[in-house]
Formats: structure tokens, C-alpha cells, sequence
């Protein structure tokens, strides 16, 4: 893997004062273009860009023991951040600071996060799926952040969100900076095929549903 020079994200870097938390309490959603300051976030498209094909595993679905990978529901490979590289670190570090943020002004208990970043190839796409089952899941909250520049409508690769009818509430271009926050197990979601290589970072604030000290589960 290729190391890039290390990069600081400071508190100003990032605007959770964008953060419609109103509107994420009313509506369950919300999305927050220029979320991250541009050179912040090229830094995190580079770093992506860097990296090699055995820093990536194809990504499946189910968790724990009922993990699979089927390329015919999904087809993005993943890279789950740690914090013992700094670039990594520093967005971990910018997130928890949003869970701070968000248990302040909603309180809704988050305890942790967990994230990857996701390449999707050319025609690569994830097919509709929840990110959590009510009572089956203690993925709280999802996270969206796009790292791709000059992303244009014809590149395709959007997320489609659905209503509890299968109506379409929101299709979003995948355009750098820009987050998308909505309640995991509420929304039925979807990543169309784009024409380019589409980069984010996807993660989950969880509540802490532990038993004998054992976050329950993971991944």
C-alpha cells in the first residue's frame, strides 16, 4: 500500500454547523453537500486512488456468521479504516466527533462508528437493501461520504433513496464532499451503476448493545 504524507483534520475542516439536525429528527435523513473542505477531501480521493488491489476485499452482505458475498446484490470492494494509519484515523477521528455532536443535539445514544471506504468499478452497483432490521441490529445511524471530484450526471452511480412505498425520496449524485446521514433501519436504499470509478466512505453509528463487555456484533 501506498503511504501518502500525513494530513491533519482539524475541527474547521469539516461544517456539522451544515447539519440540518432538525430536519434529520423530522425527516430521518438529510444531505449535506461541502461537508468537507475540498483539499481534505481530494486528500482522501488520492488516498483511495493509492491504494492497492490487495488492500481491498470484495464486499458482501449479512453480518457475523450470516456474512456472504453474492456479486449479483453487490459488487463494490471495501477497505474497513483502523486507526493505526493517520489518514484513516484523522476521519475516524472527525466522525466520532460528529457522534459527539449528534448525541447532543438529538440524543440519541450512539456509542461507536464503524466505517470503509467502497470503490466501485465501472458498472459496479449495490442493489436495494436496508443497512438494519429493527431489533435485529444495533446499526444506529448511516453515513455516507463521497469522495469523487467533478462528478457529473452522466457518470451515473447515484443513491437511491426509497419511501416506506417505494416512492423515491432522494436521488444523490455522488459528488465530493458531500454526506448523506439517514436512520439505518428506516430506509430502503440503493448504488445505480456508474460510468467511472466512484469512491466513498460508508459507516454506522451504533448503540452499545454489549453482553459480559462483547460489542455485539462488529461487522
Amino acid at each position: 500500500m501506498t503511504i501518502l504524507a500525513p494530513v491533519q483534520l482539524d475541527a474547521n475542516a469539516f461544517r456539522t454547523s451544515a447539519i440540518d439536525f432538525d430536519q434529520l429528527a423530522e425527516r430521518g435523513y438529510v444531505v449535506v453537500p461541502n461537508f468537507l473542505e475540498a483539499p481534505y477531501c481530494q486528500r482522501l480521493f488520492d488516498y483511495a486512488q493509492s491504494l492497492q488491489a490487495s488492500d481491498w476485499q470484495q464486499a458482501g452482505i449479512g453480518r457475523a456468521d450470516q456474512y456472504t458475498t453474492n456479486t449479483a446484490v453487490r459488487q463494490d470492494k471495501i477497505r474497513w479504516l483502523q486507526r493505526d494509519i493517520e489518514l484513516e484515523r484523522a476521519y475516524l477521528t472527525m466522525m466520532d466527533d460528529l457522534r459527539l455532536q449528534v448525541n447532543r443535539e438529538l440524543f440519541m445514544g450512539l456509542f461507536d462508528y464503524e466505517c470503509h471506504l467502497a470503490h466501485y468499478p465501472p458498472g459496479a452497483f449495490y442493489r436495494k437493501h436496508l443497512d438494519a432490521f429493527k431489533g435485529r441490529s444495533n446499526r444506529i445511524l448511516t453515513t455516507v461520504f463521497y469522495l469523487n471530484p467533478e462528478w457529473q450526471e452522466a457518470d451515473g452511480g447515484q443513491l437511491v433513496m426509497y419511501g416506506e412505498r417505494g416512492n423515491v425520496l432522494e436521488t444523490i449524485l455522488p459528488e465530493a464532499g458531500k454526506l448523506v446521514v439517514f436512520l439505518s433501519d428506516v430506509f430502503v436504499h440503493e448504488v445505480l451503476a456508474g460510468n467511472r470509478d466512484r469512491f466513498s466512505i460508508t459507516g454506522w453509528y451504533r448503540h452499545n448493545t454489549s453482553i459480559n463487555g462483547v460489542i455485539d456484533p462488529t461487522r
